[in-house]
């Protein structure tokens, strides 16, 4: 490349730099000069709050785009140029001519799909890399159909692609926009309104694709998602974390990303449980289970249950203090909740309206007995008054005396309780009697599963269950009365009284008219209860907070270990069914059958599609030839992904002495770090020799660390188990133990494909023992 187009390249960026610089200055500015809302009307200061909501995604999407703004151009046929970027940028002339375009947007669409068999009227494709706001390197690609081969159309840009690729890892997911490939520009773009189902291999950039979806989705529809939100859930923590920054690096900031374990507000679900007991959690059968232990709370006495009253009810006082709750009335008022599908807590207000009016009868039956009780009850002086007052509105007059009785309420408790769903599954699970009755479908040894001591934490797999909970539940009535406001929203609602009033008119004060003004109909507390509090919080931490909230999009990573619980809480928050789906059924880590993504998703009354990734742009071809073995132990029918590269460094296979295996992996750690310059080494080791060689490594490298260390990815060495490192890559890998792997559980060999398939460039295998026959192969064995 030419030393002239170099500094073409470079003024015109610096231009670009320059514009965005103002675009940033605009937006201050306009933030500064918003006026304080302190003092104004609601109305007001939410259109400000909005303003300046706008202005800071603004500056938010700027100053993300100050990395890498400009990374492509391309040259049409009829001598247009079309700079590609992380953001849109316009001139500031009359007719705002386009400086550059945001890889979203239709325009740019021929960088990632051009080939020479299929330019799209492309003549070049430039590939542009910067540090800072230099201009490094250019690789340019001339496009002839002339000259075209069909396997021109494997790889678009693939210089700069394998140069990306041959990069070492830093801890942090980096973005692909300059990079994309033509089979994940489709699932990008796709613009099916269902369900997206997309599968591919281990490298092929699932979840890649899945954040620039999200990001081009936001772009292309953010009217309707604004609002909604957009959210991303991932398989834990380590992985939400090595994945967080993709998004705010395209400009998107108001997208949540969760892991199911954070679905509902206010549960900490960090505990831990055996994965046969997870297993028994995700199944379906458990919906049903959750509803039965709500239904068997709402009960009907075997026996009429007397009651005895305490001394506070005037209408009593000549009367006995004891009533009986009937089992036929109990039955009545169980009933008549149950036929209104209230949730439970909803519904228990008409059970105890119900029961209490039978017992008010039961009451008046004996007032209309005692000529004086009418006296009580404020009747007439004569003899006999009680029994003119024994009509509806009397028994109604009762039944709200009786409400408050504690015996009486308590009573009413026991039969229909207010729960919450943690108190509902802490006593489900801690009683055998509550589990047989409501789980009775589950054999007795899954029964004898779900049992656990109250205090005992909450799981991963309890937050589904607790969101069925909550669902059948619902949220507890709300009290009667609001609670009071403060001073300062008494004051400023009287304040708006006091300017209603003055804006009558002579005329009206003089007439005799009946018209009302606004102090009439209200007072100072009761305006000042109607006024709202402005919430300046983003989308995403609204969402995070509100357990009913419907997103507009929903992208599942890892979509492969969601459980049938798991897709019904997922489901429930995404009501438009519009949601991207990302997996691998050979990487499936979890107990239980295999998804099935139709038993999932047409049951459901959802459309969904499915699209696949073939390429596996990750894993050099030398390692998937070792893990293709494995693959065909996972599934014979599953495809392997083709590797687009080969590194040149074979996978390592080294028999060491089992009292000799911590300080050889140390040894051999020290080799791979400096192997991989300021690259990431990881040492994926099975659950149960976790602790042990954790505890041996960063004893002795200062560098290495566990998932217990929030920043483990940023150092060069992390330890792992197969399911930690699930969905990440990293430089260099140490698998230690393989047959192990295999043996710790019934989905061991899928966890063994996962563990051998993180690696960008170098594998060593270290084992004590026989290796499996999967590893101790070639392709032409298979």
């Amino acid at each position: 490349m030419s030393s002239s187009d170099l500094a073409h390249e470079q003024t015109y960026v610096s231009t670009l730099y320059d514009r965005l610089a103002e675009l940033e200055e605009r937006a201050r500015q306009r933030l500064a000069e918003l006026p304080d809302d302190a003092d104004s009307p609601p109305s007001v200061r939410s259109e400000r709050a909005a303003l300046a909501t706008r202005e800071v995604e603004k500056l938010a999407r700027y100053r993300a785009a100050e990395t890498g703004l400009c990374f492509g151009r391309i040259d049409l046929a009829d001598g247009e140029r079309r700079y590609i970027g992380r953001i849109g940028l316009f001139d500031d002339s009359g007719d705002h001519e386009p400086m550059l375009i945001d890889w979203r947007a239709p325009a740019a669409r021929p960088f990632y799909l051009a080939t020479a068999a299929a330019p799209m009227a492309v003549h070049r494709r430039r590939h542009l890399r910067l540090r800072g706001r230099v201009v490094t390197e250019l690789r340019d690609e001339v496009l002839d159909s002339t000259t075209a081969t069909p396997g021109d159309a494997t790889l678009v840009g693939e210089a700069a692609l394998l140069a990306e690729l041959a990069a070492v890892r830093t801890g942090r997911m980096r973005d692909i926009i300059g990079t994309i490939q033509a089979e994940q520009d489709h699932v990008i773009r796709s613009e099916h309104r269902g369900v997206l189902v997309v599968e591919g291999g281990p490298g092929t950039g699932k979840t890649a694709v899945a954040l620039h979806r999200a990001a081009y989705l936001l772009y292309t529809y953010r009217e309707q998602l604004a609002h909604r939100g957009v959210l991303v859930v991932g398989p834990n923590q380590t992985f939400v974390g090595y994945i967080d920054q993709v998004l705010p690096s395209l400009g998107e900031t108001g997208v949540r990303m969760a892991t199911l374990a954070d679905l509902l507000p206010g549960v900490t679900a960090d505990a831990t449980e055996p994965a046969e007991v997870a297993e028994v959690k995700g199944r379906a059968v458990m919906a049903e289970v959750v509803a039965a232990a709500v239904r068997d709370r709402q009960q009907v006495p075997a026996e009429p249950t007397p009651v005895t009253l305490t001394d506070r009810h005037p209408s009593l006082a000549y009367q006995a203090e004891v009533v009986t709750l009937e089992p036929a009335d109990c039955a009545a008022a169980r009933d008549a909740a149950r036929a209104t599908g209230l949730p439970h807590n909803r519904a228990r207000r008409v059970f105890t309206d119900q029961l209490l009016t039978a017992v008010a009868g039961q009451v008046a039956g004996r007032l209309g007995d005692d000529p004086y009780a009418g006296e009580s009850l404020g009747g007439g002086d004569a003899p006999g008054a009680g029994v003119s007052l024994l009509g509806g509105a009397d028994v109604a007059a009762l039944a709200r005396e009786l409400r408050g009785d504690p015996q009486l309420r308590a009573a009413i408790d026991r039969l229909w309780p207010q729960l919450t769903p943690q108190r509902l599954l802490t006593e489900l699970y801690a009683d055998d009697e509550r589990l047989a009755s409501a789980a009775s479908a589950l054999p007795a040894a899954d029964r004898q599963r779900l049992r656990r001591d109250p205090g005992a934490g909450w799981t991963e797999a309890d937050v589904p269950l607790l969101d069925e909970a909550a669902e059948l539940l619902g949220d507890p009535p709300a009290p009667e009365r609001a609670a009071p406001r403060s001073d300062e929203e008494i004051e400023y609602a009287q304040g708006v009284l006091e300017i209603a009033e003055g804006s009558r008119t002579i005329d009206d004060e003089d007439s005799e008219s009946e018209l009302l003004s606004v102090p009439d109909l209200l007072t100072a507390e009761q305006l000042s209860g109607r006024q709202t509090t402005i919430d300046t919080r983003s989308v995403a931490e609204r969402a995070a907070e509100d357990r009913s909230w419907a997103y507009g999009h929903i992208i599942v990573d890892e979509a492969q270990e969601v459980t049938p619980m798991g897709w019904r809480a997922l489901l429930r928050r995404c009501p438009s069914r519009w949601l991207t789906v990302v997996g691998d059924p050979a990487q499936t880590g979890r107990l239980g059958p295999p998804t099935d993504w139709d038993a999932v998703f047409t049951a459901d009354g959802a459309a969904w599609q499915l699209a696949r990734l073939t390429v596996n742009y990750r894993t050099p071809a030398e390692v998937m030839t070792l893990a293709a073995g494995v693959l065909a132990r996972v599934g014979p029918a599953l495809p392997l992904p083709r590797s687009v590269r080969y590194t040149g460094h074979e996978p390592q296979l080294r028999r060491v002495d089992p009292a000799e295996l911590t300080d050889q992996l140390c040894t051999l750690l020290t080799q791979e770090v400096a192997a991989v310059d300021d690259g990431r080494t990881a040492v994926i080791v099975p659950t149960g020799l976790f602790t042990e060689v954790a505890q041996a490594v960063t004893a002795a490298r200062d560098d290495a660390a566990t998932h217990d260390d929030p920043a483990m990815l940023e150092h060069p060495v992390a330890l792992v188990t197969p399911l930690e490192s699930k969905g990440l890559e990293f430089d260099s890998v140490v698998l230690v133990e393989p047959r192990q792997i295999v043996a710790e559980s019934t989905s061991g060999w899928g966890d063994l494909y996962v563990a051998l398939t993180r690696t960008t460039r170098r594998l060593t295998v270290l084992h004590t023992g026989e290796l499996p026959a999967e590893l101790q192969h070639t392709l032409e064995d298979l």
